[in-house]
């Protein structure tokens, strides 16, 4: 299944509320959220399919901007108060953690959609949002990709189908080189503004999108899109983030 290519809708205080979920940690190990104070989960109390609302991640860069990925929030961009967004939880179905409210959503100006052989892929998938009153704690900081490995982080699904994961899980991923996601998405993919990660034995999957993927603790990108979760031949694109202005 293409891990950014469902589309869910409800209705909320008269409007419609709609959010394409991405892609779960697959192959992970159980994460605790005290590891990743910046982590955030993006959710709405009217998805009530998923636990605590969640259905992307995103990440805290300043004490009141959160970033994700613009298709996860591309339809609240009128109606931000839809959003909000939690720090500390690490499992979805506790009460625990800092529920924030979402004042204003911004989306990248170049967002855009493409087709990749049938299925969607996103460019320039990011936004920030802005929160209704700043958060304490540290905020994640941005590095340009470096290394053969990285690190991703989310309470997505960990098997194909299966939405009621509420943990957080964290894996290790390979980083890749270029060619391998250009092999497999052709002129969708695009290096400048794109990288690639991921293996068959762990990636990100469903819901994980917006959630960071981590070089020395330190975020390098954000899951964006791709085919399945895991799959041979498929590899996980993330939103380049030591590239885009924004």
């Amino acid at each position: 299944m293409f891990r950014c290519a469902v589309l869910v809708a409800a209705s909320l205080v008269g409007l419609v509320f709609a959010a394409a979920p991405g892609a779960a940690v697959v192959g992970g190990d159980a994460a605790v959220a005290a590891d990743y104070p910046w982590l955030a989960a993006v959710g709405s109390p009217a998805f009530v399919v998923r636990p605590g609302g969640h259905f992307c991640g995103g990440v805290l860069i300043t004490p009141d901007k959160v970033l994700t990925a613009a298709h996860c929030v591309s339809l609240e961009e009128p109606v931000p108060f839809a959003i909000d967004v939690t720090f500390g939880r690490t499992d979805l179905r506790e009460s625990t953690g800092n529920t924030v409210s979402v004042s204003s959503i911004r989306i990248h100006p170049d967002f855009g959609e493409l087709d990749a052989a049938g299925d969607t892929a996103y460019h320039n998938d990011l936004a920030l949002l802005t929160l209704d009153h700043p958060v304490a704690g540290p905020v994640l900081q941005i590095a340009a990709a470096h290394g053969d490995s990285a690190t991703v982080v989310g309470w997505g699904v960990t098997a194909p189908g299966d939405w009621s994961n509420s943990a957080l899980h964290a894996a290790t991923v390979p980083l890749l080189p270029d060619s391998a996601c250009a092999r497999a998405y052709g002129p969708a993919y695009d290096a400048r503004i794109m990288l690639c990660a991921g293996s068959t034995p762990a990636d990100t999957a469903e819901f994980d999108s917006g959630g960071p993927i981590l070089v020395d603790g330190k975020a390098i990108g954000l899951t964006s899109w791709g085919r399945g979760s895991a799959q041979a031949g498929y590899p996980g694109v993330y939103t380049r983030l030591s590239t885009i202005d924004f």
